[in-house]
This record gives C-alpha cells, structure tokens and sequence, in this order.
C-alpha cells in the first residue's frame, strides 16, 4: 500500500490563480512564498512593467 501524505496547506497564486501545496523547500519561508512557480513569479513582475 503507498504512502499518503497528510492533508498540507495550500494557497492561490495571485497569478494562475491556481492552488499549490506546501513544500518542503519551503518550509522555512511558506508565510511569505506567494506564488505557486518561478514562472508566476517573473510573469508578475512583467505584468507590473506594463502598468
């Protein structure tokens, strides 16, 4: 029978709009972690350029 995880957190990109789950990467740092991706990251300091 396979391992399953207990229920982990998660939040909204305020990007995608999708719901991502806590890491362990992010163990440390998930009451600042925002975005769900490098990629969000950096589309939402492109989208601020442009306004």
């Amino acid at each position: 029978m396979a391992h399953k995880k207990p229920h982990l957190p998660e939040k909204i990109c305020p990007v995608c709009e999708r719901t991502f789950a806590w890491r362990k990467k992010w163990e440390r740092d998930w009451p600042h972690v925002k975005f769900c991706s490098e990629r969000c990251k950096r589309q939402k300091a492109v989208l601020e350029r442009r306004d």
